[in-house]
């Protein structure tokens, strides 16, 4: 599966590299983080992740592979 996930603001290059699973691109107000996520344990931890950061996912959906 692949995911994208648009979180709110600009991540600075440290906090992307907490993703190291994820590609990012940075538009309007926004990053947007995306890659595959293997199963559901893996989905949990990307979202723990988000909240321990502080960050605020404002979308988050499946995409076609």
């Amino acid at each position: 599966m692949r995911y994208e996930f648009r979180v709110e603001g600009h991540l600075s290059e440290t906090l992307a590299r907490a993703f190291p699973e994820l590609d990012h691109v940075v538009m309007a107000g926004q990053t947007v983080l995306y890659g595959p996520v293997v199963d559901e344990a893996h989905l949990y931890g990307l979202l723990a992740r988000f909240q321990s950061l502080g960050l605020r996912v404002q979308e988050m959906r499946q995409r076609p592979i």
